[in-house]
């Protein structure tokens, strides 16, 4: 019997830099939640931003996150499809998932369908209107020529020099982010309703804002989902086929917005 396809959507870990909890204790957080969610997961989307910094040289990867890495490794193993996306902070991940664990990595959104419901998927950094300096940045960043530059620098002096870009990059954020701006201001708000226009899309699912998110759009049809995070707020979302929750592990104050 064809088991029922469940789905399971995380992003914003940042396991590098310490939240609410040390990045240790957050990564065994995270591992408690994937054996829960292994019982029924089918897929589980990773949505960028897992963490804080990361860069990978030829022979070489950030020290740490072998509790995270097994643990995904063994999920891959027992036959559950794992995709991952690259967010603002580990924007240079490049073949080592591919090659060690034979999972996918998105450096754009994608589209997908499950049960006849199309899913816009993506980290959410560089969509919707403004944050010029940002954009200009990313694009900075993901030059090749630029990239192969930064990979020869050793080791210890590059992933110091992006640990302290992943530091400044938090402290830049302004306290009212911190809240739900309303549909004025909200850009990944905005992006959706700007791309309902054209496009019949079911579900937006996106990270980076750090906010859980669960708003119905004009055409009262489409829902921008915002993932949260897992520096204080532990959230995720779940669809079965019936319902699309945000739902929070270990955190029973979880607040969902607006």
């Amino acid at each position: 019997m064809k088991k029922k396809e469940v789905i399971y959507f995380a992003s914003d870990f940042h396991l590098g830099t310490d939240g609410a909890l040390s990045s240790i204790e957050r990564e065994k957080k995270l591992v408690r939640f994937l054996d829960m969610i292994s019982e029924d997961a089918t897929t589980i989307y990773l949505l960028g931003d897992i963490f804080d910094y990361w860069f990978e040289y030829n022979r070489v990867i950030p020290k740490g996150y072998v509790r995270l890495l097994g643990k995904i490794a063994n999920l891959k193993d027992s036959g559950i499809k794992i995709e991952f996306f690259t967010g603002n902070h580990d924007i240079w991940m490049f073949r080592y998932f591919q090659d060690e664990l034979n999972i996918p990595v998105h450096k754009r959104p994608i589209k997908v369908v499950h049960y006849d419901k199309t899913f816009f998927l993506g980290h959410g950094d560089g969509l919707g209107p403004g944050d010029r300096r940002y954009k200009t940045i990313k694009k900075v960043f993901t030059n090749p020529i630029l990239q192969k530059m930064y990979g020869a620098i050793h080791p210890n002096i590059g992933l110091r020099i992006m640990r302290k870009l992943s530091s400044k990059s938090r402290e830049n954020t302004h306290m009212e982010e911190l809240q739900f701006l309303g549909p004025e201001k909200e850009w990944l708000l905005k992006f959706c309703e700007s791309y309902i226009r054209e496009n019949d899309i079911d579900f937006f699912v996106f990270g980076h804002r750090h906010l859980p998110i669960d708003y119905l759009l004009s055409n009262d049809h489409s829902r921008y989902i915002n993932l949260g995070d897992w520096l204080s707020q532990y959230s995720y979302a779940r669809y079965d086929g019936y319902e699309f929750k945000l739902l929070f592990f270990e955190n029973e104050n979880g607040k969902i917005y607006p």
